[in-house]
């Protein structure tokens, strides 16, 4: 009797002694994901908080004029209804948000051409302009006006550009180029890339 009593004795001391260290175990693995649950609840709150950051423009207003010139004469002048500036960002930039009306001029302060566009971003740090959306570039002189859905005007290199389909009118001709245009800021020398067009022939009286 004394030997079976001795036996479940050690037996429920087994026993207690296992789920000891199972408690023990899991405990510890409790207490990890706690913390691993923690850090990346953290981790989440510090993303979405630079997030945030980067998405709220530093800067923001309506009716914006933006002008550059050279010796005290005027040579650009930007026209927009909005805009907001980003600067926590790996490239800065301005955002106009309803589009924009840009005017070049010449020498005498006559507008020589101009461009409209939806919608356009400039970064800041590149003196770059691009603009999209229903993008329409016109010379006054002549006539000649250029549509595509994308357009990039580089300032210091004072050349116009795009690789996205370009449709050019002129007095007589529709040009087309399909892999897009370059030309000088003020669209008195452009060529189209992947050209192909329609000739309009007038009929002799």
């Amino acid at each position: 009797m004394k030997g079976c009593l001795l036996r479940d004795s050690l037996f429920l001391f087994v026993i207690f002694a296992l789920m000891l260290h199972c408690f023990k175990y899991c405990a510890g693995i409790i207490a990890m994901l706690a913390l691993l649950f923690t850090g990346c609840e953290n981790d989440i709150e510090r993303i979405n908080l630079v997030t945030s950051e980067a998405e709220t423009p530093l800067l923001s207003g309506t009716n914006i004029e933006v002008i550059y010139s050279d010796s005290a004469i005027v040579k650009v002048q930007i026209l927009a209804p909005s805009y907001m500036r980003f600067g926590n960002v790996e490239r800065p930039y301005m955002e106009f948000p309803e589009g924009l009306e840009c005017f070049f001029y010449d020498n005498s302060g006559k507008i020589e051409s101009d461009i409209k566009a939806d919608h356009a971003v400039y970064y800041i740090d590149e003196s770059l302009w691009h603009a999209t959306g229903n993008v329409v570039a016109q010379r006054l002189d002549n006539g000649d006006a250029l549509y595509t859905e994308e357009m990039f005007w580089d300032v210091e290199k004072e050349i116009l550009y795009s690789e996205s389909y370009t449709r050019v009118h002129n007095e007589d001709n529709i040009l087309y180029g399909k892999r897009g245009f370059q030309s000088n800021q003020d669209l008195s020398n452009w060529q189209l890339i992947g050209s192909s067009g329609t000739i309009i022939v007038q009929d002799e009286e």
